[in-house]
């Protein structure tokens, strides 16, 4: 579905977005991740054809951004991080007019509405919504016209959980519905929870690219952590690999006397850390 070679970009002198190389399948939901400013949302804008003077390779369906038609967007849903609708207009005159500017068959929206829980305030003025409103109308906005390829720019950012929980639920049923999804995001649970593979950007570089649990596996072992009462509480621990080789645990077991046992393994924020060498701000 989309296909990027030796993608470099600058907003100035200096690049911006160097050798990037990527593809998206087909009914799958890709993740970019990494921190503010690290080129993210330019590569989403490079792939919605909103930054044509690139150099390398950048193909949606099978048109190059930079030479795409009028036709181009007909398939394509973009929710940006923040709100793109008229203030002055309702809920609905808003899906209204959206769904006007495609030719293809528009979905429900009342039915959408009632998805996000705005069933009761289709009539209201979006300036009258809160931040959380308007983020679930704007989600929706991207897909009044059935597209097949959707581009979601922080879909969670200021949702409480609750919101949050039915955002995501809904973005693996346009899975399900067989969407292809870009997820921008620097939300590592989010990406953990949806994404079928990321890509780790910072500084315009890609460092990593694969699914989120085969780059935990490979970056860290699951640890196994285990009490005992010896003189007071105790405990110790050892990588899930070890266990059978740790002669402390074998006895405690033996003896019975163990009091907790769990194992944990990395976040895919720890595997970014240690990969990019960054944090998540």
């Amino acid at each position: 579905m989309i296909q990027v070679n030796n993608l470099t970009f600058s907003y100035s002198k200096k690049p911006f977005i160097e050798g990037l190389s990527f593809e998206v399948k087909a009914g799958e939901i890709f993740g970019f991740l990494g921190p503010s400013g690290a080129g993210k949302s330019t590569v989403q804008k490079i792939l919605l054809g909103m930054l044509p003077n690139y150099e390398g390779s950048a193909v949606v369906g099978s048109v190059e951004c930079k030479k795409h038609g009028s036709n181009f967007y007909q398939n394509i849903g973009v929710d940006f991080e923040y709100s793109t609708m008229y203030e002055k207009l309702s809920a609905r005159e808003n899906l209204e007019f959206f769904s006007s500017l495609y030719r293809l068959r528009h979905r429900s929206i009342d039915e959408l509405l009632m998805a996000v829980g705005l069933e009761n305030d289709a009539d209201k003025r979006v300036a009258d919504f809160s931040k959380g409103m308007k983020s679930r109308l704007n989600f929706i906005k991207a897909l009044v016209h059935d597209p097949k390829l959707l581009f979601l720019d922080e879909p969670t950012s200021g949702l409480d959980p609750t919101n949050s929980r039915l955002m995501k639920d809904m973005i693996l049923e346009e899975k399900r519905r067989g969407k292809t999804i870009l997820l921008t995001t620097h939300n590592m649970q989010d990406a953990t929870e949806l994404c079928d593979r990321v890509a780790f950007i910072v500084g315009g570089k890609l460092f990593a690219l694969d699914s989120p649990h085969n780059l935990i596996m490979s970056k860290g072992a699951a640890k196994v952590t285990y009490t005992w009462i010896e003189n007071g509480e105790q405990s110790a621990s050892c990588d899930l690999t070890e266990m059978a080789g740790d002669k402390k645990l074998r006895n405690l077991i033996a003896e019975n006397r163990l009091q907790s046992i769990h194992s944990s393994e990395p976040t895919l924020n720890d595997i970014f850390m240690e990969i990019t060498g960054k944090t998540l701000v």
